[in-house]
């Protein structure tokens, strides 16, 4: 598994990435891994749920995100493009909630 340059201090994942090899991988390199048990583990490890609730943020943002065709098309050529159209997009999403409160 690729990882950035700046290590993480935990990882979300969903089930489908429970797995001993990729637990150990993890907790080896001193990553967290925040992932819940399969549920036809035999012996279920302990989750931090509380943690897991953010994974749940990061999948409603992208899947706002997708609403827009050209994001989930990708339809930019080059990577400045479709990061930058990702901005204008995000921005769009959020501006909403900043603009009329006072």
């Amino acid at each position: 598994m690729a990882l950035p340059v700046n290590k993480p201090k935990a990882l979300l994942a969903d089930k489908g990435y429970d797995g001993d090899a990729v637990r150990t991988d993890l907790l080896i390199r001193g990553i967290l891994p925040i992932i819940p048990p399969k549920a036809n583990r035999r012996e279920p490890i302990a989750c931090d749920f509380r943690r897991y609730r953010d994974r749940n943020r990061i999948e409603r943002m992208f899947g706002h995100l997708k609403h827009q065709r050209r994001i989930a098309t990708r339809y930019d050529k080059t990577a400045l493009s479709f990061a930058s159209f990702l901005n204008l997009a995000a921005i769009r999403r959020w501006l909403p909630n900043f603009v009329n409160r006072a």
